[in-house]
């Protein structure tokens, strides 16, 4: 059963790597100690070789970026042709053909799908550019400076997206930086809130750093009415879980909840930095127009590589064999984690191809156990309690057997 994953880390090459990162990176930004990081070298479909030739399975995705797998072909090809034609542009002075592309493919993708209303985007770089966005969006539509975001929320750690980020190891250095703006709620849970000075509601569908959990089925659509009855948008947080990451191409879509404004990026282009915050057009047209300088912007918004690679991985995403080759693997990795032997301490939770395993105890020590026996996994939750389990859809049973067996092996279960 998938022999050579087991493996003897770090190598020479990687400790060797290791030293010169160590020596010239800010020390808070890689973890290192005598069992961990590995070097990626190189990647496909689910597997990862690193620096010493090390063979692993990704049950990462890559931070949930690389869905279709790693290094899927014809986002690659993609990548090559127009690196071959144009590797950058003025996105919001001279912008290329493909961000215009892009902005109506999201548009069609979200708002035109769900309302059959076209939507208005703003492309980013990353995840929480998207989220500052949205919140931009929401103060200048509602003229109100307050949000209401929920406990142990993950938006990113701009400051911006920080006022909605609730994860104390984030926070806690900058809070007396942050403004003071946000009313916290228990994730699940709906309070009738005075809404004077609430301009947006800020969530996540499935929480994912968070823990992977998955709310009450009310939960959306009591805030949706709610925001309706008050004048506040609904904004949702897809960065994660948006694009079959839960089993529909949005979580949102679970409970049938349309947002005001999403927020994507992740598997939106399957490896290169690019993210979006489309919004209802009546919403975003609260942005004024142009008049030469944009008031939120960047040198890279629209990047051509990223925008190329971003609308052939949407339009692989909207394939039905897509669908289906989601459907067949959240259906066994849900299975075969519901039918483990589990102590009462322990839970299985999540939604398609996002689950996590609630273990008794931190998981620091269990990830580089899982590296050694060739098994790439990251932990959740605001005690790291949670291990988690996003593998690529292309993910097979004998692959999702052969973690299971290690976790066995290990003692974890």
């Amino acid at each position: 059963m998938l022999p050579d994953l087991q493996t003897s880390i770090p190598g020479p090459q990687s400790q060797a790597l290791i030293m010169d990162l160590r020596a010239h990176e800010r020390r808070n930004v890689t973890y290192n100690d005598s069992t961990w990081p590995v070097f990626w070298e190189r990647a496909e479909g689910v597997n990862v070789w690193d620096a010493d030739g090390n063979r692993f399975l990704d049950l990462t995705s890559a931070f949930g970026v690389a869905g279709l797998g790693h290094r899927n072909q014809e986002v690659v090809d993609a990548l090559h042709a127009q690196a071959d034609q144009l590797l950058h542009g003025m996105g919001d002075v001279h912008p290329t053909r493909l961000k215009g592309a892009l902005c109506r493919e999201l548009s069609r993708v979200t708002f035109e799908r769900w309302e059959q209303q076209p939507g208005k985007v703003v492309l980013s770089n990353s995840g929480f550019e998207a989220i500052e966005t949205a919140l931009k969006t929401a103060r200048l539509a509602t003229g109100k400076r307050k949000i209401v975001a929920f406990e142990n929320a993950y938006h990113g750690l701009g400051y911006g997206s920080l006022m909605g980020t609730d994860l104390s190891k984030f926070r806690s250095p900058f809070e007396d930086q942050l403004a003071d703006v946000t009313i916290r709620v228990p994730y699940g849970t709906f309070e009738d809130l005075d809404a004077r000075e609430i301009g947006a509601v800020l969530m996540e569908p499935i929480q994912g750093r968070g823990g992977k959990v998955v709310p009450p089925p009310e939960f959306l659509s009591q805030w949706r009415a709610w925001c309706d009855a008050n004048e506040v948008l609904l904004i949702f947080d897809e960065i994660y879980t948006g694009f079959w990451r839960t089993g529909k191409f949005f979580a949102c879509e679970w409970d049938q909840v349309v947002p005001d404004l999403i927020c994507v990026g992740k598997a939106m282009s399957g490896g290169f930095p690019i993210s979006a915050c489309i919004g209802r057009s009546a919403i975003m047209d609260a942005w004024p127009e142009s008049t030469g300088e944009a008031l939120h912007t960047s040198t890279f918004l629209g990047h051509p590589l990223g925008c190329a690679m971003a609308l052939k991985s949407l339009e692989i995403l909207q394939r039905p064999d897509t669908q289906s080759l989601v459907e067949k693997a959240a259906a066994s990795l849900e299975k075969k984690l519901k039918s483990l032997p589990l102590s009462n301490s322990m839970e299985v939770r999540g939604r398609g191809l996002m689950w996590g395993l609630v273990l008794p105890q931190n998981c620091g020590a269990l990830l580089p156990s899982l590296l050694q026996k060739g098994i790439l996994m990251l932990a959740d939750g605001p005690e790291g309690n949670v291990l988690s389990f996003t593998p690529p859809f292309i993910i097979s049973e004998e692959e999702i057997d052969y973690t299971i067996a290690m976790l066995k092996e290990l003692e974890v279960i």
